[in-house]
């Protein structure tokens, strides 16, 4: 039987003891210290679950799935997710949770350290859910059951009511059915066995089942918080915007039911499977775009602007049968001047959906077309292009940043101020020398930009000719982009492989189109 208990707080670094106490244990703990040449390697990411699983008696899987369902193991450098949600394990600091401060407390690890550092913050993560665990009463005997955590994991997610919890809570446990391979961000093996697991819901069992979206039947109903979104429209809907959520799909649809998030999206669509969570009604307003509000629609995609794993075929094609939808039931014209990026709204200031967004994938898939079609892409030699430029290959860089969700305005074929500006964005963006020019390793990131993946001798299809663009203008010497990966463009990359200091085996793997999407 359950019962009550209080958290358990746990102390790791005796750096963090209060000073009077370390004074009183010195000696002990001078004698136990080990010796600086026995000094223990840092831990890695793959050791920081197992660790933390064990210090705080939280099964190790439900540690590891609760923190890739939130970041796929990636701690993005200490910066927040839209909700204030920190590292790998999600920390949060926002008006209605906080873990990020609880963690610290739990224990004795400084808020800045959680926040930065992601050994700490798994250990961060392991103290809250073993603390919600305790408030759940669990036993010693049902901590070492994972079907028993079922309700520490729905409070971890911290939605404020009982049916976003369940759906957070199954996301999880979906997610050890399934089981992990994931490399975490130290390069380590992070991994779950497959394992079916029938949870005990315990006080979730009765939480009543989502709704189907009231404007696209395919989609479950969780609206947000009414201080979120205004009823009704001062236009009517004649774009679709596309986001990316910057965090988790459970975690935007709670912070969109936050009264104080002063955000919301009409739709979140989840990366694994494509499943889509309408959360504000068409007819009504939802502030996602500033400018762009009140005649459009707003589509989040779980994920990150820098990590295009996020961006999954599932994702792609469930979010395109999506914006068809809406495109038909409002009369939009499904072409890349009313299908637009958040970064492509007058008056914002955000980048996503980012460089790594497949727009030629997503287009074709929506059914639509760019803007004015597809213009020439392929040419012989690729010019350097600045301020007062003109022509064909103008356009191509035009069409090229746009495409990538950097505004360059109109493909005109002008090198205007608001050409120069996205260019200096994109390089930016690359790690590029910020000239405001068109030359050789800006043209080959901007060609080679998209989906990667590994083709070699025998490949053939839109990849490959990007590769080839690409190959034209770093080599400087032409490479015929002709789709087809022949003995021609085979040597190429060697050649550039080469002369990138890369492995010279002639297939096109993460590493050569690394290079290549960062202009080397």
């Amino acid at each position: 039987m359950r019962h009550s208990t209080a958290p358990v707080r746990h102390i790791r670094h005796v750096r963090h003891l209060p000073a009077v106490l370390v004074a009183v244990l010195g000696l002990t703990v001078t004698a136990l210290a080990p010796t600086a040449q026995a000094r223990p390697a840092p831990p890695t990411v793959a050791g920081a679950f197992s660790e933390a699983a064990a210090e705080f008696g939280v099964p190790r899987d439900v540690l590891v799935a609760v923190g890739y369902g939130e970041s796929r193991l990636d701690g993005h450098d200490g910066q927040p997710s839209q909700a204030r949600g920190y590292g790998v394990m999600h920390l949060v600091d926002n008006p209605r949770q906080h873990t990020l401060r609880e963690a610290s407390d739990l224990t004795g690890i400084p808020v800045a350290e959680l926040r930065r550092d992601t050994v700490a913050n798994i250990h961060g993560g392991a103290a809250v859910l073993r603390a919600r665990a305790d408030e759940a009463g669990l036993t010693a005997g049902e901590r070492a059951r994972p079907a028993e955590w079922y309700e520490a994991v729905a409070r971890y997610g911290g939605a404020a009511d009982t049916r976003t919890a369940r759906f957070y809570a199954d996301g999880v446990y979906d997610l050890l059915a399934q089981g992990v391979t994931a490399r975490a961000e130290d390069g380590t093996a992070v991994t779950v066995a497959p394992r079916a697991v029938a949870p005990d819901r315990g006080s979730y069992a009765d939480a009543a089942p989502l709704a189907a979206g009231p404007d696209y039947p395919a989609a479950l109903w969780v609206p947000a918080s009414t201080a979120n979104y205004s009823v009704g429209r001062t236009s009517s809907v004649t774009a679709v915007v596309i986001h990316v959520t910057q965090g988790s799909y459970a975690g935007a649809i709670s912070w969109f039911q936050n009264p104080e998030a002063e955000v919301s999206a009409h739709y979140v669509v989840r990366s694994s499977d494509g499943q889509v969570t309408q959360t504000v009604r068409e007819k009504d307003t939802a502030w996602h775009a500033r400018s762009g509000n009140p005649y459009s629609v707003g589509i989040e995609h779980e994920g990150y602007v820098d990590q295009p794993s996020w961006f999954t075929d599932a994702m792609y094609r469930s979010s395109a049968a999506l914006t068809r939808s809406i495109a038909d039931r409002h009369g939009i014209p499904k072409d890349r001047a009313h299908i637009v990026g958040h970064v492509e709204v007058p008056g914002n200031d955000h980048t996503d959906p980012g460089p790594y967004w497949d727009w030629n994938r997503y287009m074709e898939l929506v059914g639509g077309s760019t803007d004015g079609g597809t213009p020439q892409l392929t040419f012989a030699s690729y010019s350097t292009l600045r301020t007062g430029s003109t022509g064909a290959q103008v356009s191509a860089a035009q069409w090229l940043l746009n495409s990538q969700g950097f505004d360059a305005g109109a493909v005109d074929g002008e090198f205007g101020p608001g050409t120069a500006s996205a260019v200096r964005s994109f390089q930016s963006a690359r790690g590029l020398s910020v000239d405001g020019a068109v030359g050789a390793r800006t043209w080959t990131g901007l060609l080679s930009a998209g989906s990667r993946p590994v083709i070699q001798q025998g490949s053939s299809g839109e990849a490959v000719q990007r590769l080839q663009r690409a190959l034209t203008a770093a080599l400087a010497r032409t490479v015929s982009a002709d789709g087809v990966f022949g003995p021609g463009t085979a040597q190429a990359v060697r050649d550039y492989q080469s002369s990138r200091g890369l492995s010279a085996d002639g297939v096109v793997g993460p590493a050569t189109w690394s290079a290549l999407q960062t202009g080397r």
